[in-house]
């Protein structure tokens, strides 16, 4: 996919400086409009980059500035400043915006020919619709007919930078509810796993946005997979005052024709996150606990063990209408977190403090001792798997 980043990276631009808005590079560009009046903002798309010489401005600072953000209201993904004769140069209260938003401006000089500017973009399209097009093929056979296509997919995947002997793995994100479109938040996602991976593969299928990753090509060795999900999630949450996301990983393969398993491994981690309301569930190999649990034959000793860790708060919330026990597994989801657990209960710390206290009286269990919490995460697990049984 065409994006701000390529066209800042790429050697067709050298005519663009990049002056503002440089956080907004994940943008992807689908045209390009030639607007000298506000009047004419309305005829533009998303996605477009638009560009001004400024000749028809009334006022050179004021209209620039109104433009830019009307234009920045119509989703557009870029804007470039023609400076000149009508516009000297980019005023700061433009920039201050571009960079506030996340608005990428761009600024070309007088003596390139907006002509020329429109014959490169159009062209920069159709070379990475067409390679778009590309990666979609050698994804989708990769994932659901490989056998038939190995060799060409073998060749294929080498030519997009993927050698022979990479370990890869798939990364499926979709929505939790039939009404939402993961296309809404494919920009928002696409951006994150930029920042992470060097190079990646990206298929819509169905309602799933599906990327191939190659594990020597993360960018970002140190920060865990986990904090990349968990700044995609606290961004659509943002955004929706609420979550309808669900990310999910699987293993690294070697062999190309376990890259489908990979694909089946993420399906799992996504199925057993919405079954069990487990948003901090986000890769394959720590499903473990899970399967153990199911795999467990003897219901009555997992019952057991499970009623002997929680079966005090239960029954001290039945009598006091209290709500210690929804309080304790958001400690553990929250790592213990005072500050987290304060902001997501909307809750004060002393209040946080207090019922952490109150809890280890009851349970009479220390929740600061990494063996207690194993203890009650894994009993909270085994009420999840029976209760959906």
């Amino acid at each position: 996919m065409g994006t701000i980043r390529k066209i800042v990276e790429g050697a067709l631009f050298p005519m663009l400086t990049l002056v503002a808005g440089q956080s907004g590079m994940y943008r992807k560009v689908t045209g390009i409009n030639v607007v000298e009046s506000i009047d004419l903002i309305m005829f533009c798309r998303p996605n477009e980059l638009v560009v001004t010489t400024g000749i028809n401005f009334s006022h050179q600072n004021s209209s620039l500035e109104q433009l830019v953000k009307l234009a920045y209201t119509k989703k557009v993904a870029g804007f470039i400043v023609n400076t000149g004769p009508y516009i000297p140069d980019i005023p700061e209260s433009v920039i201050k915006f571009a960079n506030e938003h996340d608005f990428p401006i761009f600024q070309m000089p007088w003596d390139r020919r907006v002509a020329d500017l429109l014959k490169t973009t159009f062209q920069f399209i159709a070379t990475h619709q067409q390679e778009q097009s590309t990666e979609d093929k050698v994804l989708y056979n990769l994932l659901f007919h490989y056998k038939q296509h190995a060799e060409s997919i073998k060749q294929n995947l080498t030519q997009l930078g993927f050698p022979p002997g990479s370990e890869l793995a798939i990364i499926t994100c979709t929505t939790t509810d039939a009404q939402s479109r993961i296309d809404r938040y494919e920009v928002m996602i696409q951006f994150a796993f930029q920042n992470r991976y060097k190079r990646f593969l990206r298929l819509k299928y169905k309602n799933h946005l599906i990327f191939l990753i190659d594990r020597a090509q993360i960018i970002t060795p140190n920060i865990p997979f986990s904090k990349t999900v968990e700044e995609i999630y606290e961004k659509i949450t943002q955004k929706n005052s609420s979550l309808n996301v669900i990310i999910g990983k699987g293993n690294f393969h070697k062999d190309y024709e376990n890259i489908r398993k990979s694909y089946d491994e993420s399906l799992t981690v996504i199925q057993l996150a919405q079954l069990h309301n487990n948003r901090f569930l986000y890769k394959y190999k720590e499903i473990g606990a899970y399967k153990i649990i199911m795999g467990v034959q003897n219901r009555t000793l997992i019952e057991s063990f499970s009623q002997d860790i929680l079966g005090q708060l239960h029954r001290y919330d039945e009598l006091h209408n209290t709500d210690y026990l929804s309080f304790l597994r958001i400690f553990l989801e929250e790592n213990g977190s005072t500050s987290k657990i304060s902001e997501r209960q909307f809750i004060h710390r002393n209040t946080v403090l207090y019922k952490i206290k109150k809890i280890e009286m009851l349970l009479d269990m220390d929740l600061s001792n990494p063996f207690t919490k194993t203890n009650l995460y894994m009993a909270f697990l085994i009420e999840d798997i029976l209760t959906h049984q």
